[in-house]
Protein backbone atom coordinates (compact mmCIF):
# COMPACT_ATOMS: atom_id res chain seq x y z
CA UNK A 1 0.00 0.00 0.00
CA UNK A 2 1.10 3.75 -0.66
CA UNK A 3 -0.49 5.09 2.60
CA UNK A 4 0.36 4.58 5.87
CA UNK A 5 -1.17 7.42 7.26
CA UNK A 6 -3.85 9.80 6.89
CA UNK A 7 -2.75 12.65 5.70
CA UNK A 8 1.01 11.61 5.20
CA UNK A 9 3.24 11.08 2.37
CA UNK A 10 1.79 8.43 0.05
CA UNK A 11 -1.61 9.55 0.97
CA UNK A 12 -2.43 10.21 -3.15
CA UNK A 13 -0.52 9.86 -6.09
CA UNK A 14 2.32 7.70 -7.56
CA UNK A 15 3.35 7.43 -11.20
CA UNK A 16 4.19 3.95 -12.10
CA UNK A 17 7.27 4.08 -14.76
CA UNK A 18 7.25 0.45 -15.48
CA UNK A 19 4.01 1.48 -17.15
CA UNK A 20 5.29 4.45 -18.81
CA UNK A 21 4.18 6.90 -16.83
CA UNK A 22 0.07 6.49 -17.23
CA UNK A 23 -0.79 4.20 -14.70
CA UNK A 24 -1.09 6.03 -11.29
CA UNK A 25 -2.22 4.80 -7.99
CA UNK A 26 -3.87 6.51 -4.99
CA UNK A 27 -5.39 5.87 -1.94
CA UNK A 28 -9.30 6.19 -0.68
CA UNK A 29 -7.24 8.17 2.26
CA UNK A 30 -5.97 10.23 -0.37
CA UNK A 31 -8.90 10.58 -1.72
CA UNK A 32 -10.62 11.87 1.52
CA UNK A 33 -8.29 14.04 2.01
CA UNK A 34 -8.45 15.97 -1.02
CA UNK A 35 -12.18 15.98 -0.29
CA UNK A 36 -11.33 17.92 2.78
CA UNK A 37 -9.16 20.25 1.55
CA UNK A 38 -7.46 19.87 -2.19
CA UNK A 39 -4.33 22.20 -0.41
CA UNK A 40 -3.99 19.67 1.82
CA UNK A 41 -3.63 16.94 -0.59
CA UNK A 42 -1.31 18.92 -2.67
CA UNK A 43 1.04 19.49 0.88
CA UNK A 44 0.86 15.77 2.09
CA UNK A 45 1.11 13.93 -2.21
CA UNK A 46 3.14 15.80 -4.08
CA UNK A 47 5.25 17.45 -1.44
CA UNK A 48 5.83 14.96 0.58
CA UNK A 49 5.18 16.88 3.46
CA UNK A 50 4.61 15.16 6.80
CA UNK A 51 1.47 15.88 8.70
CA UNK A 52 0.22 12.62 9.52
CA UNK A 53 -1.51 12.68 13.47
CA UNK A 54 -1.65 9.54 14.11
CA UNK A 55 -1.30 8.88 17.55
CA UNK A 56 -2.19 6.38 20.81
CA UNK A 57 -6.33 5.75 19.39
CA UNK A 58 -4.29 4.39 15.84
CA UNK A 59 -2.03 2.84 17.83
CA UNK A 60 -3.87 0.81 19.84
CA UNK A 61 -6.84 -0.22 17.24
CA UNK A 62 -3.77 -2.03 15.33
CA UNK A 63 -3.00 -3.99 17.94
CA UNK A 64 -6.75 -4.87 18.32
CA UNK A 65 -7.04 -5.27 14.35
CA UNK A 66 -3.84 -7.39 14.39
CA UNK A 67 -4.94 -9.57 17.82
CA UNK A 68 -8.59 -9.95 16.02
CA UNK A 69 -6.62 -11.63 12.53
CA UNK A 70 -4.43 -13.66 14.14
CA UNK A 71 -7.61 -15.06 16.28
CA UNK A 72 -9.67 -15.50 12.68
CA UNK A 73 -6.59 -17.10 11.18
CA UNK A 74 -5.99 -19.90 13.70
CA UNK A 75 -9.26 -21.82 12.78
CA UNK A 76 -10.81 -21.10 15.91
CA UNK A 77 -14.70 -21.09 16.13
CA UNK A 78 -15.95 -21.92 19.57
CA UNK A 79 -16.05 -18.56 21.51
CA UNK A 80 -13.44 -19.57 24.10
CA UNK A 81 -10.88 -20.41 22.11
CA UNK A 82 -11.22 -17.70 19.81
CA UNK A 83 -11.50 -15.03 22.84
CA UNK A 84 -8.34 -16.28 24.17
CA UNK A 85 -5.80 -16.74 21.11
CA UNK A 86 -7.13 -12.90 20.35
CA UNK A 87 -6.29 -12.22 24.11
CA UNK A 88 -3.17 -14.08 24.29
CA UNK A 89 -2.31 -12.11 20.94
CA UNK A 90 -2.74 -8.85 22.65
CA UNK A 91 -0.73 -9.49 25.25
CA UNK A 92 1.99 -10.03 23.47
CA UNK A 93 1.84 -7.20 21.73
CA UNK A 94 1.36 -4.85 24.68
CA UNK A 95 4.54 -6.45 26.11
CA UNK A 96 6.23 -4.47 22.93
CA UNK A 97 3.73 -1.23 23.42
CA UNK A 98 5.39 1.63 24.65
CA UNK A 99 2.69 4.09 24.51
CA UNK A 100 3.54 6.63 27.44
CA UNK A 101 0.89 6.71 30.00
CA UNK A 102 0.96 9.18 33.28
CA UNK A 103 0.89 5.70 35.84
CA UNK A 104 0.47 2.10 35.84
CA UNK A 105 -2.96 2.32 36.63
CA UNK A 106 -3.58 4.14 33.37
CA UNK A 107 -1.87 2.02 31.30
CA UNK A 108 -3.45 -1.31 33.68
CA UNK A 109 -6.64 0.37 32.59
CA UNK A 110 -6.15 0.69 28.56
CA UNK A 111 -5.45 -2.61 28.41
CA UNK A 112 -8.82 -3.49 29.93
CA UNK A 113 -10.48 -1.04 27.50
CA UNK A 114 -8.69 -3.22 24.70
CA UNK A 115 -9.45 -6.85 26.50
CA UNK A 116 -12.94 -5.27 26.92
CA UNK A 117 -13.31 -4.78 23.34
CA UNK A 118 -12.09 -8.26 21.87
CA UNK A 119 -14.80 -9.44 24.33
CA UNK A 120 -17.65 -7.34 22.50
CA UNK A 121 -16.25 -8.23 18.92
CA UNK A 122 -16.29 -11.80 19.62
CA UNK A 123 -19.79 -11.74 21.20
CA UNK A 124 -21.43 -9.44 18.47
CA UNK A 125 -19.74 -10.73 14.98
CA UNK A 126 -16.45 -13.13 15.71
CA UNK A 127 -18.18 -16.35 15.98
CA UNK A 128 -19.59 -15.66 13.39
CA UNK A 129 -16.93 -14.11 11.27
CA UNK A 130 -14.78 -17.02 12.18
CA UNK A 131 -17.36 -19.58 10.98
CA UNK A 132 -17.48 -18.44 7.93
CA UNK A 133 -13.50 -17.75 7.27
CA UNK A 134 -13.84 -21.56 8.09
CA UNK A 135 -16.22 -22.22 5.33
CA UNK A 136 -14.60 -20.37 2.75
CA UNK A 137 -10.95 -21.99 3.34
CA UNK A 138 -12.78 -25.17 3.74
CA UNK A 139 -11.01 -26.43 0.57
CA UNK A 140 -7.11 -25.64 -0.49
CA UNK A 141 -7.55 -21.65 -0.35
CA UNK A 142 -4.93 -20.79 2.16
CA UNK A 143 -6.32 -18.60 5.31
CA UNK A 144 -3.72 -15.79 4.06
CA UNK A 145 -5.36 -14.92 1.36
CA UNK A 146 -8.80 -13.91 3.10
CA UNK A 147 -7.49 -12.90 6.36
CA UNK A 148 -4.87 -9.73 7.00
CA UNK A 149 -4.25 -7.40 8.68
CA UNK A 150 -4.69 -5.05 5.76
CA UNK A 151 -5.54 -6.89 2.81
CA UNK A 152 -5.27 -4.77 -0.28
CA UNK A 153 -8.28 -4.10 -2.35
CA UNK A 154 -8.76 -1.95 -5.43
CA UNK A 155 -10.53 -0.37 -8.37
CA UNK A 156 -8.98 0.73 -11.28
CA UNK A 157 -10.73 3.87 -12.63
CA UNK A 158 -10.57 5.32 -16.44
CA UNK A 159 -10.10 9.33 -16.83
CA UNK A 160 -10.36 10.65 -20.23
CA UNK A 161 -7.44 12.29 -21.35
CA UNK A 162 -8.06 15.98 -22.53
CA UNK A 163 -6.99 19.41 -22.80
CA UNK A 164 -3.53 20.22 -22.30
CA UNK A 165 -3.00 19.08 -18.63
CA UNK A 166 -4.34 15.74 -19.41
CA UNK A 167 -1.81 14.90 -22.59
CA UNK A 168 -3.21 16.80 -25.99
CA UNK A 169 -0.26 16.03 -28.40
CA UNK A 170 1.49 18.70 -29.31
CA UNK A 171 1.29 20.03 -32.68
CA UNK A 172 -1.54 20.58 -35.62
CA UNK A 173 -3.02 16.68 -35.25
CA UNK A 174 -4.13 18.27 -31.34
CA UNK A 175 -4.84 14.52 -31.25
CA UNK A 176 -6.20 13.53 -27.25
CA UNK A 177 -4.27 11.37 -26.28
CA UNK A 178 -5.61 7.44 -24.74
CA UNK A 179 -6.99 7.65 -20.94
CA UNK A 180 -5.04 7.00 -17.98
CA UNK A 181 -5.44 3.97 -15.85
CA UNK A 182 -6.20 4.87 -12.34
CA UNK A 183 -6.00 2.78 -9.41
CA UNK A 184 -7.87 3.37 -6.31
CA UNK A 185 -6.59 1.12 -3.69
CA UNK A 186 -8.08 0.46 -0.15
CA UNK A 187 -7.61 -2.06 2.55
CA UNK A 188 -10.00 -4.50 4.56
CA UNK A 189 -8.77 -6.82 7.00
CA UNK A 190 -10.43 -10.10 6.62
CA UNK A 191 -12.52 -12.10 3.89
CA UNK A 192 -15.40 -14.36 4.06
CA UNK A 193 -18.64 -16.13 2.29
CA UNK A 194 -21.82 -15.37 3.93
CA UNK A 195 -24.61 -16.70 1.93
CA UNK A 196 -24.83 -15.65 -1.28
CA UNK A 197 -22.47 -13.00 -0.09
CA UNK A 198 -18.49 -12.28 -0.12
CA UNK A 199 -17.92 -9.73 2.98
CA UNK A 200 -15.14 -7.90 3.29
CA UNK A 201 -14.52 -6.30 7.02
CA UNK A 202 -12.28 -3.37 8.09
CA UNK A 203 -11.43 -2.34 11.47
CA UNK A 204 -11.68 1.63 11.91
CA UNK A 205 -11.23 3.32 15.12
CA UNK A 206 -14.99 4.64 15.04
CA UNK A 207 -18.09 5.10 13.21
CA UNK A 208 -18.51 9.18 13.93
CA UNK A 209 -16.77 9.85 10.27
CA UNK A 210 -20.05 8.20 8.84
CA UNK A 211 -22.69 10.84 9.85
CA UNK A 212 -25.93 10.04 8.44
CA UNK A 213 -24.26 7.21 6.98
CA UNK A 214 -24.43 4.88 10.37
CA UNK A 215 -28.32 5.21 10.84
CA UNK A 216 -29.44 5.14 7.24
CA UNK A 217 -30.50 2.27 5.26
CA UNK A 218 -30.85 3.02 1.98
CA UNK A 219 -29.48 5.47 -0.84
CA UNK A 220 -32.84 6.70 -1.93
CA UNK A 221 -33.52 10.13 -0.02
CA UNK A 222 -31.37 12.47 2.49
CA UNK A 223 -28.35 9.87 1.81
CA UNK A 224 -28.48 10.97 -2.14
CA UNK A 225 -29.25 14.34 -1.79
CA UNK A 226 -26.22 15.28 0.90
CA UNK A 227 -24.23 13.49 -1.49
CA UNK A 228 -25.00 15.23 -4.64
CA UNK A 229 -25.35 18.83 -2.68
CA UNK A 230 -21.74 18.26 -1.30
CA UNK A 231 -19.89 18.91 -5.12
CA UNK A 232 -22.71 21.53 -5.73
CA UNK A 233 -20.97 25.20 -4.20
CA UNK A 234 -24.45 26.90 -4.44
CA UNK A 235 -25.83 23.92 -1.70
CA UNK A 236 -23.85 25.43 0.56
CA UNK A 237 -23.13 21.98 2.01
CA UNK A 238 -19.68 20.64 2.72
CA UNK A 239 -19.52 16.74 4.40
CA UNK A 240 -15.84 15.31 2.79
CA UNK A 241 -16.22 12.18 5.20
CA UNK A 242 -19.31 10.68 4.85
CA UNK A 243 -18.74 11.55 1.06
CA UNK A 244 -15.24 9.88 1.03
CA UNK A 245 -16.72 6.52 3.41
CA UNK A 246 -19.30 6.23 -0.12
CA UNK A 247 -16.60 6.36 -2.59
CA UNK A 248 -14.37 3.98 -0.53
CA UNK A 249 -17.37 1.75 -0.56
CA UNK A 250 -17.36 2.08 -4.20
CA UNK A 251 -13.63 1.17 -4.17
CA UNK A 252 -14.09 -1.94 -1.53
CA UNK A 253 -16.92 -3.38 -3.28
CA UNK A 254 -15.15 -3.58 -6.56
CA UNK A 255 -12.06 -4.74 -5.20
CA UNK A 256 -14.06 -7.77 -3.50
CA UNK A 257 -15.63 -8.82 -6.53
CA UNK A 258 -12.33 -8.89 -8.33
CA UNK A 259 -10.88 -10.92 -5.14
CA UNK A 260 -13.80 -13.00 -5.43
CA UNK A 261 -13.59 -13.74 -8.85
CA UNK A 262 -9.43 -14.44 -8.90
CA UNK A 263 -9.90 -16.69 -5.67
CA UNK A 264 -12.96 -18.55 -7.12
CA UNK A 265 -15.18 -17.75 -3.64
CA UNK A 266 -18.45 -18.17 -5.41
CA UNK A 267 -21.15 -15.84 -4.23
CA UNK A 268 -23.66 -13.36 -6.01
CA UNK A 269 -22.86 -10.38 -4.25
CA UNK A 270 -20.25 -8.36 -2.39
CA UNK A 271 -20.70 -6.75 1.07
CA UNK A 272 -18.45 -4.17 2.74
CA UNK A 273 -18.72 -3.86 6.76
CA UNK A 274 -17.25 -1.43 9.10
CA UNK A 275 -16.15 -2.94 12.92
CA UNK A 276 -15.07 0.19 15.23
CA UNK A 277 -12.93 -0.72 17.76
CA UNK A 278 -12.26 3.26 19.59
CA UNK A 279 -15.63 4.08 20.30
CA UNK A 280 -15.65 4.97 24.25
CA UNK A 281 -19.37 6.16 23.84
CA UNK A 282 -20.34 2.39 24.78
CA UNK A 283 -17.99 2.00 27.61
CA UNK A 284 -18.71 1.71 30.94
CA UNK A 285 -16.43 1.05 34.29
CA UNK A 286 -17.03 0.03 37.36
CA UNK A 287 -14.39 1.50 39.04
CA UNK A 288 -14.53 -0.36 42.44
CA UNK A 289 -14.19 -3.85 41.09
CA UNK A 290 -11.93 -2.36 38.35
CA UNK A 291 -14.10 -4.08 35.47
CA UNK A 292 -14.58 -2.73 32.16
CA UNK A 293 -17.75 -3.69 29.43
CA UNK A 294 -18.53 -2.27 26.17
CA UNK A 295 -20.59 -3.22 22.89
CA UNK A 296 -19.77 -2.36 19.20
CA UNK A 297 -21.80 -1.14 17.06
CA UNK A 298 -21.11 -2.79 13.51
CA UNK A 299 -22.02 -0.40 10.11
CA UNK A 300 -22.86 -2.40 7.05
CA UNK A 301 -22.06 0.14 3.88
CA UNK A 302 -23.34 -1.56 1.11
CA UNK A 303 -27.00 -1.36 0.92
CA UNK A 304 -27.08 2.61 2.01
CA UNK A 305 -24.80 3.13 -1.13
CA UNK A 306 -26.72 0.82 -3.59
CA UNK A 307 -28.67 2.56 -6.08
CA UNK A 308 -32.02 0.27 -6.60
CA UNK A 309 -32.86 1.40 -9.94
CA UNK A 310 -28.83 0.00 -10.94
CA UNK A 311 -29.37 -3.18 -8.88
CA UNK A 312 -32.87 -3.90 -10.37
CA UNK A 313 -31.02 -3.41 -14.00
CA UNK A 314 -27.64 -5.65 -13.27
CA UNK A 315 -28.36 -7.21 -9.70
CA UNK A 316 -25.19 -6.13 -8.49
CA UNK A 317 -24.28 -3.44 -5.69
CA UNK A 318 -23.39 -0.36 -7.35
CA UNK A 319 -24.48 3.24 -7.47
CA UNK A 320 -23.31 5.30 -11.04
CA UNK A 321 -24.12 8.48 -8.87
CA UNK A 322 -21.13 7.80 -6.40
CA UNK A 323 -19.20 5.96 -9.64
CA UNK A 324 -19.11 8.96 -11.86
CA UNK A 325 -18.44 11.33 -9.06
CA UNK A 326 -15.39 9.13 -8.29
CA UNK A 327 -14.12 9.09 -11.77
CA UNK A 328 -14.78 13.25 -11.54
CA UNK A 329 -12.73 13.79 -8.38
CA UNK A 330 -9.70 11.66 -8.91
CA UNK A 331 -9.54 13.17 -12.92
CA UNK A 332 -9.18 16.53 -10.99
CA UNK A 333 -6.94 14.92 -8.97
CA UNK A 334 -4.23 14.01 -11.92
CA UNK A 335 -5.17 17.41 -13.26
CA UNK A 336 -3.47 18.75 -10.18
CA UNK A 337 -6.45 21.09 -10.00
CA UNK A 338 -5.53 21.78 -5.88
CA UNK A 339 -7.24 25.53 -5.67
CA UNK A 340 -9.75 24.84 -3.82
CA UNK A 341 -12.02 27.51 -5.35
CA UNK A 342 -15.27 27.99 -4.15
CA UNK A 343 -15.23 26.02 -1.18
CA UNK A 344 -12.43 28.21 0.05
CA UNK A 345 -14.72 29.26 2.69
CA UNK A 346 -16.47 26.35 3.92
CA UNK A 347 -13.06 24.45 4.14
CA UNK A 348 -11.68 27.53 6.03
CA UNK A 349 -14.20 27.27 8.80
CA UNK A 350 -14.11 22.71 8.88
CA UNK A 351 -10.50 21.62 8.01
CA UNK A 352 -8.10 24.85 8.51
CA UNK A 353 -8.37 24.56 12.58
CA UNK A 354 -6.70 21.25 13.08
CA UNK A 355 -4.50 21.10 9.97
CA UNK A 356 -1.04 20.62 10.16
CA UNK A 357 -0.31 22.45 7.02
CA UNK A 358 -2.04 26.03 7.95
CA UNK A 359 0.91 27.64 8.61
CA UNK A 360 2.21 27.03 5.19
CA UNK A 361 -0.94 27.29 3.14
CA UNK A 362 -1.42 30.30 0.91
CA UNK A 363 -4.69 31.18 1.35
CA UNK A 364 -4.87 30.36 5.10
CA UNK A 365 -2.39 33.01 5.47
CA UNK A 366 -3.57 35.36 2.81
CA UNK A 367 -6.89 35.22 4.56
CA UNK A 368 -5.49 35.35 8.23
CA UNK A 369 -2.81 38.28 7.72
CA UNK A 370 -4.76 41.54 6.02
CA UNK A 371 -3.82 45.16 5.45
CA UNK A 372 -6.04 47.84 6.16
CA UNK A 373 -6.12 50.88 4.19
Amino acid sequence: MTDRGRDGPGTGRRLDEADGGDAIELTHNGIETYLRCPRRYEFASVYALDGSDDGPTDDRVDLLRRAICTALASGETDRDGLLETALSTLSSLWDDHDERFHSRAQRRHERQVLEATLRAYVDRVGLDHAGGIERTTSGSLPVDEIVGPSLPVSRTVTVPQSGEKRGVEPGPSNRVLAPESVTVEAEVDYVFRDGPSVVGVRFVPTLAPLGPLRYRSEWDGDVAERFTDHFDPAADVYDPAPVAALLETAVVLDGLRTLRDRLDLGGKTCRYVQVPLADRSKTSVNWVSESVETSLEIADLTDVYVDHHTYGLTHEHRNETVDSRLEAVVGRLVEGAFDPGDRWEQIRGEACPECAYAVCCEERIAAEVRFDG
